[in-house]
């Protein structure tokens, strides 16, 4: 039996779910939520509420938005001949941060992983070569994730990237192996955005 009040026990499994999120540390945020004035911990719960109710995919990168073209998308400065693929928008918002690419991006939805089940059907592929064949692109970035699944994620793209006659570069080496782009500095994604070479 818990010595914790069931509502209270609620919270902390749920929390448990979040990633890198365990018991002790779930149950300091649950405690935090309970000392916080009422107003914090509600405000906390309508955003949350908000957050799956409003975020979508961008209609034509997948980027999260809360209209039906995101930021980039709908920016008309960016450069519509370059196209950065990517495997999720976290990587889309570390590359943005360094500020080095100017055109528009597609992102995959992950990467191909055989031991999580994941192939080439459970990415937007489709949707990627659509957007190559109406679009006016003259280069794809492959900005996959420097791992094993990252790797044969930009393996199998250029493959089937070439037939349709564009140039395809990747970002230079220099990232970390088995890194994630999410946690890599600034300063090194540029560099490696700045370095990308053919593929």
């Amino acid at each position: 039996m818990s010595e914790l009040a069931p509502p209270l026990e609620q919270v902390i499994h749920e929390l448990t779910k979040l990633p890198s999120i365990g018991k002790k540390t779930a149950q300091r945020l649950a405690f935090h939520l309970l000392q916080a004035p009422r107003e914090e911990a509600q405000a906390l719960a309508r955003a949350i509420v908000q957050l799956r109710e409003r975020i979508r995919f961008c209609r034509d990168c997948f980027n999260l938005s809360d209209r039906e073209l995101c930021p980039v998308c709908s920016d008309p400065k960016r450069e519509r001949s370059l196209i950065c693929v990517v495997e999720g928008p976290g990587n889309l918002l570390a590359i943005e941060r360094t500020r080095a690419f100017k055109g528009v991006y597609h992102v995959l939805g992950g990467a191909l992983s055989p031991l999580k089940d994941k192939g080439p059907d459970d990415l937007r592929l489709r949707e990627l070569m659509d957007r190559l064949r109406g679009g006016s692109f003259t280069e794809v970035v492959l900005a996959m994730n420097p791992d094993v699944e990252g790797e044969a994620t930009a393996v199998y793209l250029s493959r089937l990237l070439k037939p349709l006659g564009l140039k395809v570069t990747r970002l230079a080496q220099g990232l970390p192996a088995g890194g994630d782009l999410d946690y890599t500095d600034d300063l090194t994604l540029r560099r490696a955005f700045e370095g990308r070479r053919d593929f």
